[in-house]
Formats: C-alpha cells, structure tokens, sequence
C-alpha cells in the first residue's frame, strides 16, 4: 500500500553563510526582533555556522534503512525539510519523478500543536501542490510522544545523565524536563475544540511524568526554553535559566535536565542547555547534568519502524498515555476540524 517514507523535519544551515537566510525563512511572519534574529546568528556562528540537526537526521535515517533491511522491507527513504536544503517540496518532486505514488511521512516533532503538528500538514500540503497533478499521496504518522520505546530511551539517558553527577549529589539531584517554549495563545489553541486546548502543554507534562516513573521519580519539574517572540508577548514559563535560580534559592546542589521535547540535540538544546543553562548553574554553584535525547538511541529508529508497520501491516499502536491520539492525517489535511489552529502573532 505504501512505497516510501519520508523523514519531514525543520532543517538547519550547513555553512556559515546558510544562517541568516535560514533564519529568515524560519521567523518570516512571525514578528521576531531584528536584535533577536541577530542573537540567535551568533548562536550558530559559534558553532561555525552549522547546525548539528543534519547530521542527526541523516543518522536516524541510516538507522531506519538499517532496520528495513534487516526486517526485508523494501522502502525507500526520502529526507525533506521545511526550512531549508533539501526544502519538501524539491524531495517530493523527486519522489514523483522515482515513481512513489503512496508514502509514509515521518515527522521530527513528537506533539501536537501548531508548530509541532499541523504546520507539517501544511508543509505536506506546499509540497504537494508544488508538485501538481502527479505528486504522491503523503499519509503523516502519528504522534509519538508516549511511545514505550520513546519513553523508555529518555528514560536510560535521564539514568546515564544522573552517573555523570558527583556520587554525593545523584541521589538528591532534582530532575527537570525542558521543551520549546510557544506563546501561551497557541498553547490554548492546541489540540481540537472539543479536547479543551492546551494539547501541547498537556502532552510535555504527560511525557515528564510518564518518563520520571520509568526512573523511579516521583517529584520533577516541567520548565521551557528558547523562547523568540517579543516581550510583550506571553509565553510558556518557567524559563529554564529562571527556574535555575530558584532551585539554588531553595537549596537544590545538583540538577539533571532532561530535553524531553526534542528529538535531537540540534542548536536549541546544545546552546540553550549546554551552553547558557550549564553556565548559569556553574554560575549558582550548582551542579549540572544534561540528559540525551531520544534521537540518536537505536530504539528511535525501531519506534519508526513500528509506527511504519501500524499502516502497512497493521500492528496495533502501542502507546502509554491517557490523553487522545492525534495526528495522523493525509496530503496535509488537518487531522479534526479546527485542530490546532495558527494564531495570530503580534508584530
């Protein structure tokens, strides 16, 4: 039934150069500070303008290949992004012309919401209309948040980040799950009507817990980050950074931060944790622990594999949250009436 699968993602800059005009695509109507897109340059600039997100694409796409070789499924592999090489609509115009008439769609994002959901529908649907009369039939998998093999990877890196602590604070340290902060509007807008909104929020908070128990923790915290609208905007809080000085406030000697959700250690996580998080906690003498993400764990690319299987073969969906399963949805159609509408951003 299915010819192909594409690995859909939000791309990132290969050289220096690539940056500005990156960044541009990605904040263009959004309303972002020019001194806050200059920022974010330098960001990338300091790790010589190169995003790691490629490169852990690639892998995770190496690793797919792998497991539908070893499994004796023959299905291709395509790779598109929506910000920048190779963009989605010039790799769904290559898949038409190798021939794909139906394809699977694997997108980087875990959750629902409008950045993390629909907006991949909408980039289903540029790309196929780009295409035109002949562009293949692109079926976007479901969300995967809640995954037992997703859960279970986060889980062994929250443990192997907790052995890179100090022997006196690994006991104590308190765990701290981050996700991209999105103003508090599209958060309310998150999720079709009838689930209440929120979908976004709601789904971070189940991951953390479903993720502490897998650990053994009872008692965490759910902070954000990488927040780049303007000020006056509300946003989902805690910052990280602000959530580190009140932990040292309270007493906290030693923390492990877990980016719950991403997929992959790309500039956000290793500039926004690594680098300014790590800082501000050497900073309030506290000591620091940054849990991997799920990405580059082999069980990522089985879950594919099995999220691949629940439309080819039927294999049922394994799932451990409560909250409703969304996003499966065709050629870019939104996957409930009025689900996860854009809002509009101030300027």
């Amino acid at each position: 039934m299915f010819d192909a699968l594409l690995l859909l993602s939000f791309g990132g800059p290969d050289k220096p150069e690539d940056v500005r005009p990156f960044l541009e695509n990605v904040t263009r109507g959004r309303g972002v500070p020019p001194e806050r897109l200059d920022e974010v340059v330098e960001h990338y600039l300091h790790f010589g303008g190169v995003s790691p997100i490629n490169a852990l694409n690639h892998a995770i796409i190496a690793a797919v290949q792998q497991q539908f070789a070893s499994a004796g499924t023959e299905l291709p592999v395509y790779f598109g992004n929506r910000n920048w090489h190779p963009m989605v609509e010039d790799t769904v115009a290559r898949m038409s012309g190798d021939g794909v008439r139906r394809a699977l769609v694997f997108p980087t994002s875990a959750w629902g919401g409008y950045s993390g959901c629909r907006q991949y529908d909408e980039d289903i649907a540029r790309a196929r209309a780009a295409v035109g009369e002949g562009a293949p039939e692109l079926v976007k998998l479901r969300q995967y948040y809640d995954h037992p093999l997703m859960v279970d990877a986060v889980a062994d890196a929250i443990t192997e980040a907790r052995a890179t602590l100090a022997s006196a604070h690994r006991d104590s340290a308190r765990l701290v799950f981050t996700a991209h902060s999105i103003p508090v509007s599209a958060d309310v807008a998150a999720g079709p009507p009838d689930l209440g909104g929120r979908l976004y929020s709601r789904q971070v908070q189940e991951a953390a817990q479903l993720c502490a128990a897998a650990v053994g923790v009872d008692d965490f915290d759910v902070v954000w980050q990488s927040r780049s609208g303007p000020p006056q905007v509300p946003w989902l809080e805690p910052d990280i950074r602000d959530h580190l000085d009140a932990l040292a406030s309270a007493g906290t000697e030693a923390v492990i931060v877990c980016p719950v959700g991403f997929v992959s250690d790309h500039l956000e996580v290793v500039w926004d944790l690594d680098t300014e998080a790590r800082e501000r906690a050497a900073e309030l003498g506290i000591g620091f622990a940054r849990a991997a993400t799920a990405g580059a764990d082999h069980r990522f690319a089985r879950m594919i594999v099995e999220l691949v299987a629940e439309h080819t073969e039927g294999v049922a969906a394994r799932r451990l949250g409560a909250l409703a399963q969304l996003g499966c949805t065709v050629d870019g159609a939104p996957c409930a009436v009025g689900c996860c509408e854009p809002v509009r951003r101030p300027r």
